[in-house]
């Protein structure tokens, strides 16, 4: 007996066709139905053997769905639940892979009338500078975190059906409060991402630009990798997390300033404890920062 016996997922991008590439390789789903707009897509889906039917009609979808996952952009996110809301199964769980958590609780509340019972925010961090179902693989979650931020009026067996799909894809799944998730992916994730987009961007704008990128070590290719991610989804994180974001940014901004005074001031020993703090911390973390 499979723990989901009909799994819809809200978008077919790589999140959500990992995610049915992983239930289906552990025999943890019996269907896999994808809710999107693009009849074609959801065609090229299907002949790829990442879902078992596609929709565009939200009710024929969600019919007999027991597990429903939103993996739509962050500004989409309200719409699509709005469109699913009146043809949830009584007992369906529904839940979704955001970056970020209180924006996406706020849109749930608003399009599920307030009732939160059956709605578990959660957010798989892993992923790839690739996207679509065409780069979906089934050991994307292996060994990777999964935060649910379950709200005071989500139920414990709702939780415990997300929980338990994560870990069916060996997943190691963390429960946080949403404000702490937010503040935690400012920090780690979207300042990141938001550097490696700005770096490019200004080397781009020089003058000499092209020899600049021709003598590109492997350092600057390293940190900014994540540049080639979909630049709308990160748009919609930057924007969705803005206050967590700001808070994280006039932190680094002041460091910034701090590693600038050091240079400027030729202070070697100052700049040195720097690097030397970072190496350290860099080196005990190494499983982390390597899986």
């Amino acid at each position: 007996m499979t723990a989901i016996d009909r799994l819809v997922v809200a978008g077919v991008g790589l999140i959500n066709g990992s995610l049915a590439r992983a239930l289906r390789a552990c025999d943890e789903v019996g269907e896999v139905v994808a809710l999107g707009r693009n009849a074609d897509r959801l065609a090229a889906a299907e002949a790829a053997g990442v879902i078992d039917r596609g929709e565009t009609d939200p009710a024929a979808a969600l019919s007999g769905a027991d597990m429903v996952v939103v993996g739509v952009p962050l500004s989409a996110v309200r719409d699509v639940l709005a469109q699913i809301a009146p043809h949830l199964p009584a007992e369906a769980v529904i839940t979704d892979v955001g970056s970020t958590k209180a924006s996406v609780v706020a849109d749930a509340e608003h399009a599920l009338g307030g009732d939160l019972r059956r709605f578990v925010p959660a957010h798989p961090i892993a992923g790839t500078e690739h996207n679509g179902f065409e780069a979906a693989f089934p050991e994307l979650f292996r060994g990777r975190r999964v935060v649910i931020t379950p709200t005071e009026a989500t139920e414990a067996a709702a939780t415990a059906r997300v929980r338990g799909m994560w870990e069916a894809c060996g997943a190691h799944v963390i429960e946080m409060s949403v404000g702490h998730h937010d503040r935690m992916l400012a920090a780690t994730s979207h300042l990141p991402h938001l550097l490696a987009y700005g770096l490019v961007d200004t080397l781009a704008r020089w003058d000499d630009s092209n020899e600049v990128f021709e003598y590109a070590a492997g350092g600057f290719r390293d940190f900014t990798r994540i540049a080639s991610s979909d630049p709308l989804m990160w748009r919609d994180i930057c924007f969705a997390n803005r206050s967590a974001l700001l808070e994280t940014l006039a932190h680094y901004r002041a460091d910034l300033e701090q590693l600038t005074a050091l240079v400027r001031d030729g202070d070697e020993a100052g700049l040195e404890a720097v690097f030397r703090r970072a190496k350290t911390i860099r080196d005990r973390h190494r499983p982390v920062f390597e899986q």
